[in-house]
Formats: structure tokens, sequence, C-alpha cells
């Protein structure tokens, strides 16, 4: 059984007897058995309610292709004629990074079926992301210097939690298999 690996001794006994069921979340605590309904039938549902957000980030994914190439056609045909002003650029790069964005949540919904984990470092850098979108379209002309501030310092939390993560990942991996052999 494959949660018993990650048990201890004491509570491999007391889950001997059950099976588990596909609809795990175990990043909850809520680990989900055959033998409990009521968790069982909470989990299906947490499971259609993240697919439907799959269905949903979908549509969010086309309308928002369709808005970078509206915006786009919008612009090139507003006078003066097929020429774009550095508004109107920074107007469609707005639009085309929020594409991306959607694009990283929907691979980060896809992640989190198949493993029934959240991955930390591709939310980590779907925040990223949306926010080198802000400070890619921020007119500095029209914002306040504590707002700019407060970018900075998110964006600096948000590299250095990237950074984290990365750096220690290859460690809790090594620690992880050590911890798996010895018990083997």
């Amino acid at each position: 059984m494959e949660i018993q690996a990650d048990l201890g001794e004491e509570q491999q006994g007391k889950y001997a007897g059950m099976k588990r069921d596909h609809d795990t979340h175990e990043e909850f605590g809520l680990s989900s058995f055959q033998d409990d309904k009521l968790i069982s039938g909470l989990s299906r549902i947490i499971r259609l309610a993240v697919r439907f957000s799959l269905y949903s980030m979908t549509f969010v994914i086309v309308w928002g292709v369709w808005d970078v190439v509206w915006v786009l056609c919008e612009r090139l045909m507003a006078p003066p004629f097929m020429l774009l002003e550095i508004t109107d650029i920074l107007a469609t790069f707005s639009a085309f990074m929020a594409v991306l964005i959607a694009i990283e949540i929907f691979i980060n919904i896809v992640m989190y079926l198949k493993d029934n984990v959240i991955h930390v470092n591709l939310v980590i850098a779907t925040a990223l992301m949306a926010i080198a979108r802000k400070v890619i379209v921020l007119d500095t002309a029209h914002v306040e210097s504590a707002y700019i501030f407060a970018i900075a310092a998110v964006v600096l939390a948000l590299s250095v939690s990237y950074w984290l993560l990365h750096k220690t990942a290859p460690l809790a991996w090594v620690a992880a298999r050590k911890a798996k052999d010895e018990r083997a």
C-alpha cells in the first residue's frame, strides 16, 4: 500500500485494511479512503470543482487570445492607420501577458489534478509572471512612489521564494530519498 511507506509504524496498523481511492487530498491532511464515505464523497466534489475550474480556465484562455487579437486589430485600424504608439504596444503586451498568466494557472490546475498536490514552485512562478506583467505595463507617471516600492517588495519576496525553492528542492529530494531507503 502506497500510503504505508509515508506513515509511522503506529499509523500503518491503523490503516492496514483500508483501500485508497484516487480522490486524495493529502496536502490538506484529508487522505481519502474508500471505507470513509463522507470524505470520499467530499473529495469527489472537490475534484469535480477543480475540473470545472479547468474548463473555465480554458474558456478564459480562448477569450484572452481573442482579446489580444481584438486589441491588436483595434489599435492597428485606429488613426494613424497601421501604426502603433507606445501605449498601444503596452496595451497589447498587457493582454498577451494576461493570456500567459491564464495558461500558467491552467497548468497549475492540470498538475493538481494529475498529482493531487499543489506545486508551490509553479504557483510562485505564476505570481512572478503576474507581477512582471504589472511592472511591464506600469505607467510611473500616474502612480505614487509607495506603490512602486510595494511592487518592488513583492518582486523581491517572490524572487527570493523562487530562488529558495529551487536551491532547496534538490536537498529535500535527497533527504526524502535517503529516508525512504532507510525505511526499506
